[in-house]
């Protein structure tokens, strides 16, 4: 037994010592590699291991809630939102995340920069009234397929490459403002370029002190066109909903041509801008063969002002922008806001089913076998936000936007619209021009860092110009259930309340 066990504990003894000698040998173990910080360009950035690219991710979780409105951020000012019915809504609710992807590389050129915004929004959306089978109700899924239960939609905010003073794919316009439409509020104003960014080839120079300037070609589409109305093509249905005219937009010929100067210093910020824009119509008719009215190249001019440090609070600031455009109503009248407004209210005018507000914003207006009569407008915001202590700031806010047709298109719009509509006044109290104004409030309240509580009061007020008194004899409005009466023609305004909860990170 003793022989036994002096065996083992020796074969064991030799297995140890063995086992001990070959961990004893050199092995070469793979290097680690370890996220670091990138402080080159500021909080937040990391190298992507095993580069020399930093990468920065962020973004942000946002709940919103608008009352008395069938729109997000905007005002019931059209469709069933402004037909103030039992198709609108008394409220509409919005949840969205955002993601932002910034990349930057030091490279003997210069940084080379990509950055991506991307978002996946669910929005409560807006029932339509069919009235096809003889009941106007509502179809029994929502108006957007970004609204139906488990859908959503993708947006791609912003995607581009930045090089050696170059930006390709789409970013912020370089007319638009810092602010663009938010100088101090959520609620959509006019008055200024929108903040959608646009497919673009931009060059910037830095001439130091803060000083720059801008050179763009950006697509016009969608972003900067509202409407190329054919008058010719009006019908009673899309009249009576502001639309004076068949949208007869032709191809893209030509990008926006746009330049800017910028002043970005301690003090605050000026900015102008000029942007060219080409109308390129479509065919009088329903072929070539009826011809088209030739290319008209209309422009847009913006002045901007943003003061900082003012003496009421640390972080107070003013922003203040003004444009004028000319066959480019887009940059005042942006891509978030509707480009022909329908909205309804109590008469006045004894024999009136209701009264009823129009409007409608076009790049340029035309006849069969005429050329292009290019379309004014002109407008401002502005905004004062002040903060009352690290937790709590406040905002007021307003904007007032005019159109105004020449006398051309005055005459191509009333024809349509007094022949086809019954105005009761006649082509004297036809006036198609109109002026759109907000004005609002708003308080926020940030209890931890990254986290605000915002609450919003906007009031929206649509002036149309048609003579006082005067009446329209309108259609069935089938998908507003507006039925066919006589309307009053009268000024509008909606008052909204935005409550929204916000989370960056």
């Amino acid at each position: 037994m003793k022989v036994m066990k002096s065996l083992i504990l020796g074969s064991a003894a030799m297995l140890v010592g063995g086992g001990a000698q070959a961990a004893d040998l050199p092995v070469k173990a793979k290097a680690i590699e370890y996220v670091k910080v990138c402080s080159l360009y500021g909080a937040g950035f990391y190298y992507i291991p095993g580069t020399d690219t930093c990468i920065k991710l962020g973004g942000y979780l946002r709940a919103d809630a608008i009352f008395a409105s069938s729109y997000d951020l905007d005002a019931a000012n059209r469709s069933v939102a402004g037909a103030q019915n039992r198709l609108s809504n008394y409220y509409t609710t919005r949840t969205r995340q955002d993601l932002r992807i910034d990349t930057r590389t030091a490279t003997e050129y210069g940084v080379v920069r990509t950055f991506a915004e991307l978002v996946f929004t669910w929005t409560t959306g807006t029932y339509s009234g069919a009235g096809s089978t003889g009941v106007n109700g509502a179809t029994s899924y929502t108006s957007s397929a970004g609204s139906q239960i488990a859908g959503g939609s993708l947006g791609v905010y912003y995607a581009f490459i930045q090089f050696a003073g170059f930006t390709f794919g789409k970013a912020e316009s370089q007319f638009r403002t810092p602010w663009a439409e938010y100088p101090a509020n959520v609620i959509e104003l006019p008055g200024s370029a929108g903040w959608d960014p646009v497919n673009q080839i931009s060059y910037t120079a830095d001439l130091g002190q803060g000083i720059s300037a801008s050179f763009s070609a950006q697509d016009q589409v969608q972003n900067y066109t509202t409407n190329v109305w054919n008058v010719s093509g009006a019908t009673a249905t899309g009249l009576a909903a502001g639309f004076y005219g068949a949208n007869n937009i032709g191809g893209s010929r030509a990008p926006d041509l746009v330049a800017r100067v910028r002043v970005d210093q301690a003090w605050g910020l000026f900015q102008a801008s000029f942007a060219a824009h080409d109308n390129h119509a479509a065919y009088y008719g329903a072929s070539e063969v009826t011809g088209h009215p030739g290319d008209k190249w209309g422009w847009a001019g913006q002045l901007a002002l943003s003061i900082k440090n003012l003496p009421t609070g640390a972080g107070d600031t003013i922003n203040l922008t003004g444009v004028y455009t000319n066959g480019a109503s887009s940059y005042n009248f942006h891509d978030y806001l509707g480009y022909s407004f329908a909205m309804y209210g109590g008469a006045s005018v004894a024999g009136s089913y209701q009264s009823l507000g129009l409007a409608g914003v076009s790049d340029s207006v035309f006849v069969a076998g005429a050329g292009q009569e290019l379309t004014t407008t002109y407008g401002f915001n502005g905004g004062y936000t002040h903060n009352w202590d690290p937790y709590w700031n406040s905002t007021i806010f307003g904007a007032w936007a005019a159109v105004r047709y020449n006398n051309t298109a005055k005459d191509y719009i009333c024809g349509a619209f007094v022949a086809t509509l019954t105005l009761s006044s006649g082509a004297a109290g036809c006036n198609p021009n109109f002026n759109y104004a907000v004005v609002g409030t708003s308080t926020s309240w940030t209890p931890v860092k990254g986290l605000t509580f915002t609450g919003e009061l906007a009031y929206m007020m649509l002036d149309q110009k048609y003579a006082g008194g005067s009446t329209v004899t309108l259609p069935l409005q089938a998908g507003i259930a507006k039925p066919p009466a006589v309307y009053e023609l009268k000024d509008q305004n909606s008052l909204v309340l935005l409550l929204r909860a916000q989370r960056n990170f």
